[in-house]
C-alpha cells in the first residue's frame, strides 16, 4: 500500500457515517384565507402593495385611479383592457413603461414572492425596467412555502424563470433605504378571488 492509499483509508476510517436528510413535508394544510393573510402580511413587510379584488373589473378601476399619471400602461393579461404588450426587437423601447401587468403562475406566501416565466412575460426585460409593475394573483394559486413551490415548479421547461418579491430595493453604506433603483418602485398584488 503506498501512501496515497494510507492517507485515503486514514481519511475513511474518520469519516462519519452518512445518514439521509429527513424527509420534508411538501403538504401543508393552511386555508386559502391563511395563505391570503401570510402572502399579504410578507409581501407589505418588504415594500409590496396587496390588494384584494373580486373581479377584474376591480383590477381595472384601480389601475385607472391610481396609476392616473401613467403615460404608458402595458400588460400581458388578456382579461384586462389594457394595451397589450408588442415585444420590439429592441428590449430599450420598453424604458417609458410606467406600469406592466402580468399574471404570475403561483405565489409563495412564506416570503410574498410570485413566480413567472418567459412564456408570461412579453419581455424579459419588462418586470425589471417599467417603473412599477403589478400581478394578478388568484388566491387558489397561492403555495405556503419555497419546498412546495419548487415542487410545483418540478421539471417545467423554460428559457427563464424569476421569483419577484417586492419593489427593487437598496441600500447604501449609510443603510438609506432607495426603492427602484435597479428596477421597479413598486409591485402591487392584486389577490383575485372569482369565486
Amino acid at each position: 500500500m503506498d501512501s496515497r492509499d494510507k492517507i485515503l483509508q486514514v481519511l475513511k476510517a474518520g469519516m462519519r457515517s452518512t445518514s439521509t436528510s429527513p424527509a420534508l413535508p411538501t403538504q401543508h394544510t393552511a386555508t386559502v384565507e391563511e395563505l391570503t393573510t401570510r402572502f399579504e402580511t410578507t409581501l407589505t413587510g418588504i415594500g409590496g402593495n396587496v390588494v384584494r379584488v373580486f373581479s377584474w373589473h376591480e383590477i381595472m378601476d384601480y389601475i385607472r385611479g391610481t396609476f392616473t399619471s401613467a403615460q404608458r400602461i402595458i400588460s400581458a393579461v388578456p382579461a384586462l383592457d389594457l394595451p397589450a404588450a408588442v415585444t420590439p426587437a429592441d428590449p430599450h423601447s420598453f424604458e417609458d413603461v410606467d406600469l406592466i401587468v402580468l399574471e404570475p403562475y403561483f405565489g409563495v406566501a412564506e416570503n410574498g414572492a410570485a413566480w413567472l416565466t418567459d412564456s408570461r412575460m412579453p419581455d424579459r426585460a419588462l418586470p425589471f425596467i417599467a417603473q412599477h409593475i403589478a400581478l394578478v394573483l388568484r388566491v387558489e394559486d397561492l403555495v405556503p412555502t419555497m419546498q412546495e413551490a419548487y415542487a410545483r415548479i418540478g421539471s417545467e421547461q423554460y428559457e427563464l424563470g424569476t421569483f419577484i418579491a417586492g419593489p427593487s430595493k437598496t441600500a447604501d453604506i449609510e443603510q438609506s433605504l432607495v426603492l427602484g433603483a435597479h428596477g421597479p418602485k413598486s409591485m402591487t398584488v392584486f389577490l383575485l378571488q372569482l369565486s
